[in-house]
């Protein structure tokens, strides 16, 4: 999960309330897509930093919710704000994300250097989405190289 650290940075969450941050402003159907069909409490969140001076993996985090409605569409003075979207049929969705640990940057090009993360889908071409699926290889690639 992609978050520009000047508006949620990985310490940001950590400094938070049991560490836990809406992951709000998602403005994409697939990555939408990803957190109401596919991600489930629990599950492994490797919380990027992107849009600065060093993208990366900043740290290690674990959904805490089920996906809800981002209140952020409803505010007419969100820069996140969705006249189309309504309470009775919201379009966007966010969840919980509760930070576990921060970890050593690892930058595109140390991710890029791994043959097991050759299919990555945040390292294809023109990837530009904020969530994207990990695979349970590519996670034990990750974890290991950050341990």
């Amino acid at each position: 999960m992609k978050s520009e650290p000047d508006e949620v940075s990985i310490d940001d969450a950590l400094a938070a309330p049991g560490g836990v941050v809406p992951w709000f402003g998602v403005r994409n159907y697939q990555a939408r897509n990803f957190m109401r069909d596919a991600m489930r409490e629990g599950d492994g969140v490797l919380f990027y930093h992107s849009s600065c001076a060093e993208p990366g993996i900043a740290g290690i985090a674990e959904v805490a919710s089920t996906a809800y409605p981002d209140e952020t569409q409803f505010d007419p003075g969100s820069k996140y704000h969705d006249p189309k979207s309504t309470r009775e049929n919201p379009r966007w969705l966010l969840v919980d994300v509760r930070a576990l640990r921060k970890t050593r940057l690892m930058s595109l090009p140390e991710m890029r250097a791994h043959p097991e993360l050759a299919d990555m889908q945040i390292l294809r071409r023109g990837n530009r989405l904020s969530i994207t699926p990990v695979t349970p290889a590519e996670w034990r690639c990750i974890i290991r190289e950050l341990e």
